[in-house]
């Protein structure tokens, strides 16, 4: 059985118009192959930023409330036109405990220390060389005090800031680390407060909590004085400063 012969298609005439339609358009055996477009590339828009951007302009108010924070929390680094609304400080009575305790071991150090003649006397007997006595205990009469002024100086720096723009708390870890973190007004999603036991109602101080948006960060503040006042003000800013309204108010 023999087979056909199969044609070649020839390369030049592959691609010519066979026929042409009523309207004159070429009719192909095999249509042209088209080359795959590319997609177009994406555009990139470039933003002009000024070289000398305009500053942003702050009535003479804002400007004095401005200065007086500057002066009265050198320390915090405020924007042109921030200024302290309220400065959040810890309730003394957190103190109680170290403070107490040191003073108490103290105490009995020093009245060992002047009337270690009455005691031997009273025991009939000599406990120690009086010389092998006097230092250790001014030894450690001193190590409790620097103890005692290492817990006061932790606890009074630990410090808590609501601004016009912002919120910024600092942190004193210990006597040499200490830490800074500053959070817009825009990116608090939920303030509040917490109190318990009876002690912290009577005393009225308790713990307040503030979360924010996106990396859900959450900061807290214990021992705050009035804490539901400082709450208070601290959601009427945040409101605020979402609805692009003022934010008004100043450290009383």
């Amino acid at each position: 059985m023999n087979k056909e012969p199969t044609a070649t298609p020839n390369p030049e005439t592959e691609h010519q118009p066979v026929a042409y339609d009523a309207e004159g358009r070429p009719l192909y055996a095999h249509p042209p192959t088209q080359t795959p477009t590319q997609a177009p590339a994406p555009s990139v828009v470039h933003v002009a930023r000024p070289i000398e951007p305009e500053h942003p302009t702050v009535s003479p108010e804002r400007q004095r409330l401005h200065e007086r924070s500057k002066r009265l929390y050198p320390t915090l680094n405020l924007s042109a036109g921030e200024y302290v609304i309220s400065a959040v400080r810890r309730h003394p009575i957190g103190l109680i405990i170290p403070l107490g305790t040191g003073t108490l071991l103290i105490g009995i150090a020093l009245s060992i220390l002047f009337n270690y003649d009455l005691i031997s006397q009273n025991m009939n007997s000599t406990l120690f060389d009086p010389s092998l006595v006097i230092v250790p205990l001014w030894v450690f009469t001193a190590i409790v005090a620097l103890g005692m002024f290492i817990s006061f100086y932790v606890y009074t720096n630990n410090k808590f800031f609501l601004t016009n723009e912002s919120v910024i708390q600092e942190i004193q870890i210990s006597l040499f680390s200490r830490q800074e973190q500053t959070v817009s007004l825009g990116n608090i999603e939920d303030a509040s407060y917490t109190q318990h036991g009876i002690l912290q109602q009577i005393f009225d101080y308790g713990n307040i909590r503030l979360s924010t948006e996106g990396d859900e960060t959450t900061y807290r503040f214990s021992y705050v004085a009035s804490p539901k006042n400082h709450i208070a003000r601290l959601n009427n800013a945040v409101e605020a400063f979402k609805n692009g309204r003022p934010v008004e108010g100043s450290e009383d």
